[in-house]
């Protein structure tokens, strides 16, 4: 993982959800686990679970760090992200 938000691409990470049907989203490390009802994608920014119902992997680059999800999205949830880093995030742990 590169530091500062970025995938091994040199892009940060982004996502778009349209009409709650597709999600495309940029700067994807690996999936980690699919199936109809939920995709777990690793990000630059901790680890994104998609849940849904038919949901379905469309396209996928992981040299690029793209991926394509459609279905019925009804949630997003990031966990484990990143620490912050330097003097404050030291201060505050």
């Amino acid at each position: 993982m590169q530091s500062g938000g970025e995938s091994r691409n040199g892009e940060g990470h982004s996502l778009t959800l349209t009409d709650r049907k597709r999600l495309s989203l940029t700067g994807v490390e690996d999936v980690e686990c699919f199936n109809e009802q939920i995709v777990v994608l690793r990000t630059p920014l901790g680890t994104l679970s998609v849940a849904g119902a038919g949901l379905n992997i469309s396209q996928l680059s992981l040299e690029s760090g793209r991926v394509d999800i459609e279905g019925d999205v009804e949630a997003l949830e990031y966990s484990g992200g990143k620490r912050a880093g330097g003097l404050l995030g030291r201060l505050f742990r």
